[in-house]
């Protein structure tokens, strides 16, 4: 039987997420493998945890590259990314909010995305596009915060798959966008 580590990771990230106290055979049962083939995988739950930031960290870099941050403007750039960070949204919930689970020294992969981020809304607020009142610190936590969001209402069920992309880009962009008014 082939095991879709990437899978297997995601069910993880969706449970862990839910409930960070989810056991290994809970998670086994949920990827539809046994415990010894998840253990055959991941040597136990640091290395899952451990192996969930390594994924979370290169799609989310990924979705960086293909949403090509830095062309055009701010607001489209913002757009794009939300666009392809919509099919990670459970992956980066469990990053962003589960991050008591990571022990030891932070990733560096995680100072890159937030300098990524960050250049993003600066650029916005430099061109006028964004408020300037928000750091942009502030303003990449709130979109990590809006995507985590989004994918737990849709594992609830509270809200349809196809509509986070807009719910989390409207938030968000009338949060940041500047009005005329500023």
């Amino acid at each position: 039987m082939t095991v879709d580590k990437s899978q297997v990771l995601r069910t993880a990230a969706t449970l862990l997420t839910r409930k960070a106290t989810t056991s290994l055979d809970e998670i086994a049962k949920a990827a539809g493998i046994s415990r010894a083939t998840l253990h055959r995988h991941f040597a136990g739950r640091d290395a899952l945890i451990k192996a969930l930031e390594e994924l979370g960290i290169a799609r989310f870099e990924a979705a960086l590259d293909a949403a090509a941050i830095e062309e055009g403007d701010a607001t489209g750039a913002l757009r794009r990314l939300i666009t392809h960070i919509e099919p990670e949204a459970a992956l980066l919930a469990f990053l962003t909010t589960e991050n008591q689970l990571f022990e030891g020294e932070p990733h560096a992969g995680w100072d890159r995305l937030d300098e990524r981020m960050n250049s993003l809304f600066r650029r916005g607020q430099e061109s006028g596009e964004f408020r300037v009142d928000l750091t942009a610190a502030w303003c990449t936590e709130a979109l990590y915060g809006l995507v985590g969001a989004a994918a737990w209402a849709v594992h609830a069920g509270r809200i349809a798959p196809r509509d986070t992309e807009k719910m989390i880009a409207e938030l968000l962009l009338g949060g940041v966008r500047r009005s005329m008014e500023q």
